[in-house]
């Protein structure tokens, strides 16, 4: 142990940008104020509602680049030694690790993808009788619990296999479909086997029903039976069925195998479920009666396991004497597979997980991403100075499948369990927002608990975002609606975070809370300087005036700024222009969506539910999106905002060349909303080849253009009353 002295588990460092991060912020700071300043004075002098509108686009845009610039004042670098490990610690004393998985729909996440992330842990480079996996369906289905029937037998032959050939990537799905695979003598017999396990699971998904010819035992027969009239997905009793067990099952080479738990909380009309905070809080509390491991694993239903010594690297920090005592959490990025090579909707959000991450990694810590975070059990239990320290030994001792564990199980697992407890609100997952992940790191951080981004060249986990348009919309949507929530709750992260947290972490989580009021200013820029255009009204600077030349530097530096982090941290140029097009959509149509959803909800008109996001893709839709080619196809409301915004930027641009070369009109007051109405328009390609020149059923639906048009001159004829 005396050598453990010299050889580190983890460094840490701050990345030499910091320094030209803080210069270029006190720069770029005083050409904002000036900005305002020249607002005012503008105001006091001739008030009129274009000019009020300006001073609120240029002062919230003001703010929200205040907060974020608090993500680049201390970025920071980790990196660990899993060589190491061995000073440090013995393998046999190594904690236990609970995998809590959650699934809720297998339409939507179909079973197989949950199968493959389960297995992917279940074969993790990590000691078999500390490892636990527990898969929450919350929807109740014997579909799913028949994969995991499945797939606990499947697993008898691919843990071995996997150990025994040092295989890399774990799920089967990545490792078979991989297009190069690695091949050993058994690979053609394993595979043969996990395509006869597809094969049966998805042609009981397809037909609702399982044959009797699939089910093997009595025991797998009184399981299912448990689903009889009255069971539906919104009504039903806890189900805990145990389906491996360490040290009384084995693979085929003899070895035990990692628990293997099924969860389905119990559902009922009467009672409020809390949406993913409440499926995962039921999990930490069945897992606590049954291992109790010290550290768990939270994943996302289609986020698997790339990389087995994922659980070393977290060990790297949790074992680490000189890791402050109060760290909470490890949290690695979601990485997605199948996105197209130049990532036509940002759907990577590479850049958020690799500059915006790492720069709160320099502070309190970076939030929790939803999946992929290591969690201290204890964390769940109160603030540091508060939560008792877990017995790993508790649980060990006796059987998961003994009668009196079960009951407990199954008594947690119940819906009315929570009612007159500190669960959701002190202990576990917070309830109250439907972006629980970023509402517990925040309330974590503010109790005093820390947290690190663990970013490994070899990504830890991948998982599968959405394809095309209208899902990646929607779920920008939904998650601007939960962030306004706590954005506006007593646990705001402008007032109670910065008081909590410190100002620099508290900024940070406003940047990110308040995101939906970045509709308000894209919205009228996106609208006001080109309609004043079309009605040959300057409401700019004009070239001569110096002021034209700070609205230049302001958008070039922040454009200049974004586009330097993306390309050295993460990529292309072009995948740069189609991630800040992508925001531009979300913007205008999903945050402005939310914002309104959110006000209505808070008067008590409207009432906004967690939707899955499915993870089903037909094939065509795959070639398209393989192609570059964006997905509208369905005539949803949500696409109205941008159809309207390419329309009256195309015509206002053309216009404003109009009114320059034939109407010999002077370009020196138009210039400004010429350029931004060109540059509108360039960013909208993609929606006027949807709108005119494809036949496909990725177009745009011709109801929402000719919708689109109506209001688009709607607008226009109220605009020429204005100016």
């Amino acid at each position: 142990m005396a050598s453990s002295q010299t050889l580190p588990l983890h460094t840490k460092m701050l990345m030499p940008r910091a320094v030209i991060n803080r210069a270029f912020t006190l720069v770029y700071s005083c050409a904002i104020l000036a900005l305002l300043y020249h607002h005012f004075i503008g105001l006091l002098h001739s008030a009129s509602m274009v000019s009020i509108f300006l001073l609120l686009a240029d002062s919230i845009l003001a703010f929200m680049w205040a907060t974020a610039q608090a993500f680049r004042m201390y970025p920071t670098y980790r990196q660990v030694f899993i060589e190491h490990l061995e000073h440090y610690a013995k393998e046999e004393d190594y904690p236990g690790l609970d995998v809590l998985i959650c699934t809720a729909d297998p339409y939507k996440e179909p079973p197989m993808g949950v199968v493959n992330t389960a297995l992917s842990v279940m074969a993790y480079d990590y000691p078999t009788e500390k490892l636990s996996v527990y898969v929450s369906y919350d929807g109740g289905s014997k579909l799913t619990l028949f994969a995991f029937m499945e797939a606990a037998r499947f697993a008898a032959d691919w843990l071995p296999y996997c150990r025994k050939n040092n295989v890399v990537e774990r799920c089967p799905e990545a490792h078979f479909g991989s297009p190069d695979p690695t091949r050993f003598t058994e690979t053609e017999q394993i595979k043969m086997m996990y395509e006869s396990m597809r094969e049966r699971v998805e042609n009981v998904v397809k037909s609702g029903s399982i044959s009797h010819d699939y089910i093997t035992d009595e025991e797998e027969n009184e399981a299912l039976c448990r689903w009889a009239d009255g069971f539906t997905p919104h009504n039903h009793p806890p189900v805990v069925q145990v389906l491996l067990e360490y040290g009384k099952d084995k693979d085929v080479s003899g070895h035990g195998v990692p628990n293997l738990v099924y969860v389905s909380r119990e559902k009922s009309r009467d009672s409020p479920h809390h949406f993913k905070a409440g499926a995962l809080n039921a999990l930490l509390r069945v897992s606590a009666t049954m291992t109790n491991a010290p550290v768990i694993l939270t994943l996302d239903s289609d986020m698997y396991s790339n990389d087995p010594q994922t659980p070393l690297r977290v060990l790297c920090y949790l074992l680490d004497p000189s890791m402050d005592p109060k760290l909470s959490y490890v949290q690695f990025p979601q990485v997605f597979h199948g996105i197209n090579k130049d990532d036509i909707y940002g759907a990577a959000m590479r850049h958020w997980f690799e500059v915006l991450m790492s720069g709160m990694d320099g502070l309190a810590g970076p939030i929790i991403a939803g999946s992929g975070g290591f969690f201290r059990r204890r964390v769940f239990y109160g603030c540091p100075s508060e939560a008792p320290e877990m017995n790993q030994d508790l649980g060990v001792s006796h059987s998961i499948k003994s009668r009196d564990v079960l009951a407990m199980a199954h008594n947690v697992a119940g819906c009315k369990y929570e009612n007159q407890t500190e669960w959701g609100r002190n202990m576990g997952f917070r309830h109250g927002s439907l972006v629980e992940d970023l509402f517990t790191s925040c309330l974590l951080h503010s109790e005093g608990w820390k947290s690190v981004n663990c970013n490994p060249r070899r990504p830890a986990f991948l998982g599968k975002s959405p394809i095309n348009l209208h899902d990646c919309l929607n779920q920008a949507m939904r998650w601007s609606v939960g962030l306004l929530e706590v954005a506006f709750s007593r646990y705001s992260p402008i007032t109670f975070g910065v008081r909590s947290i410190g100002l620099l972490s508290g900024l940070c989580y406003a940047s990110v809370t308040f995101w939906a009021i970045w509709a308000i200013p894209i919205t009228i820029y996106a609208f006001l300087p080109q309609l004043a255009l079309l009605n040959s009204a300057s409401i700019f600077p004009k070239t001569s005036n110096p002021w034209f030349w700070v609205y230049v530097a302001l958008f070039l530096g922040a454009y200049g700024q974004e586009y330097l982090e993306y390309v050295l941290s993460c990529g292309s140029t072009q995948r740069w222009w189609n991630y800040q097009r992508a925001w531009m959509m979300r913007v205008l149509s999903s945050f402005s969506f939310g914002l309104v959803e959110y006000l209505l909800k808070s008067i008590g008109l409207s009432s906004i539910g967690f939707n899955v996001t499915s993870k089903v893709v037909e094939e065509e839709q795959r070639k398209r999106y393989q192609k570059g080619i964006f997905e509208f196809g369905v005539a949803s409301p949500i696409f109205l905002p941008i159809t309207m915004a390419a329309i009256i930027n195309l015509v206002a641009f053309l216009s404003g060349i109009a009114q320059v070369f034939f109407r010999q009109g002077s370009i020196e007051g138009l210039l400004l909303q010429i350029l931004l109405a060109g540059f509108g328009m360039v960013n909208c390609w993609p929606i006027y080849e949807a709108m005119v020149l494809r036949a496909d059923e990725g177009k745009m639906p011709l109801k929402v253009t000719l919708v689109s048009i109506v209001i688009a001159w709607a607008l226009y004829l109220a605009s020429s009353l204005a100016f």
